[in-house]
């Protein structure tokens, strides 16, 4: 078993990784993104769930309004960009299949998971 108290503090944190999945915290500033055209996950599904704020995500070229209670499922390899567009910071908590992160947060390359 593994517990954690997410924060949602500004940034990337990767919270944890259980076999196959991880789990991470992301808050955007109002007016930051992350992410962009060549942004993909090449070995690693993308769940993303908006805890608070309000924001844009770009998925293959399409934009998507983001705000608290959506869930986005990035797919595999898909080009995304995640945008705060509100006046409060985007908070969303983001699970990865398989773990697309180490646990510094720096990425990982297909498959090394």
């Amino acid at each position: 078993m593994q517990l954690k108290r997410l924060t949602l503090q500004d940034g990337f944190e990767v919270a944890g990784t259980v076999r196959e999945v991880q789990g991470a915290q992301m808050v955007l500033a109002p007016g930051s993104s992350t992410g962009g055209p060549g942004n993909r996950h090449a070995g690693a599904d993308q769940w993303l769930y908006v805890v608070s704020g309000s924001g844009a995500a770009i998925v293959e070229g399409e934009q998507h309004s983001l705000r608290a209670g959506t869930l986005l499922v990035i797919e595999r390899g898909e080009a995304h960009e995640i945008r705060a567009t509100g006046d409060q910071p985007l908070s969303t908590v983001n699970f990865y299949s398989p773990p697309a992160y180490a646990d510094n947060g720096d990425p990982l390359p297909a498959g090394e998971a």
